[in-house]
């Protein structure tokens, strides 16, 4: 029998997301499509009556952003908001800014979707050659961590992703659950498929074939060991999300030029 609801969330589609692009810890604000798509969820969810008692998210903007924009729509504003780098985006090391299907045709859509998809294949580090280093590791968020700056990531695989964050999880996540709390985790496409491994036990063959949508509202009812009682729900009109699960996987796909 359920005890506990806990609702995952991926960030509404940013700009680079839009753009194809790998964008991992490059801070991005939300679309216009964006926008309206944590909007929809929030009204979605007001619907059908859900009520939350706390959020988690990333220091990434676009999981908050994400958020306010969710609980404007509940008009929830006041339920608190806690943040944290070990919910943020895989770190995508040297390939962020990158082109999904340019890369595909250039190194063949296999080794992209290993990059991308597989569970232990960590990609190539960032180093300070890359344009976008300075950005990620001067932004002054990062010295709120709780790891030294230079001990954060330079790359990492799914497995590692699920390392950083089962400490936050098992910490600080699981013991507002247990109170009985209503949790919506506002987070990102691999932090939020390496929780539901962890939490489905899937293995690590079928959780390249997870994929979650932008804006899409994942519902995990849970028993008293935070075990599933059933398959998760994603929430909504239910031919839309298999159309935006199909946008995600033909990301890593060739396009030939025209």
């Amino acid at each position: 029998m359920s005890k506990y609801k806990l609702f995952l969330l991926r960030h509404g589609e940013g700009a680079w997301n839009k753009e194809n692009r790998f964008c991992s810890w490059v801070d991005q604000k939300l679309s216009e499509d964006g926008v309206k798509e944590a909007q929809d969820c929030g009204k979605l969810l007001k619907e059908q009556g859900y009520k939350f008692d706390l959020v988690f998210t990333s220091i990434l903007s676009r999981s908050i952003q994400t958020a306010w924009l969710v609980l404007e729509a509940m008009g929830q504003e006041w339920v608190p908001v806690v943040k944290s780098w070990r919910l943020n985006e895989r770190h995508y090391g040297a390939l962020i800014g990158l082109n999904r299907a340019e890369m595909a045709l250039q190194h063949g859509e296999e080794k992209v979707k290993l990059w991308r998809r597989s569970y232990d294949i960590t990609p190539p580090l960032i180093d300070e050659s890359h344009p976008y280093y300075l950005e990620i590791y001067n932004d002054r968020r990062y010295t709120t961590c709780d790891v030294p700056k230079e001990n954060l990531p330079r790359a990492e695989s799914l497995k590692e992703v699920l390392d950083r964050l089962l400490p936050y999880w098992n910490s600080t996540v699981v013991p507002e659950i247990q109170k009985g709390k209503t949790v919506l985790i506002s987070a990102h496409g691999n932090s939020c498929r390496a929780l539901l491994k962890h939490l489905e036990g899937i293995s690590d063959e079928e959780i390249a074939k997870v994929t979650l949508p932008t804006g899409i509202p994942v519902l995990l009812e849970l028993d008293g060991n935070l075990k599933p009682v059933k398959p998760r729900q994603l929430l909504g009109d239910q031919a839309k999300i298999q159309a935006a699960i199909k946008k995600v996987e033909d990301q890593g796909k060739a396009k030939q030029a025209t």
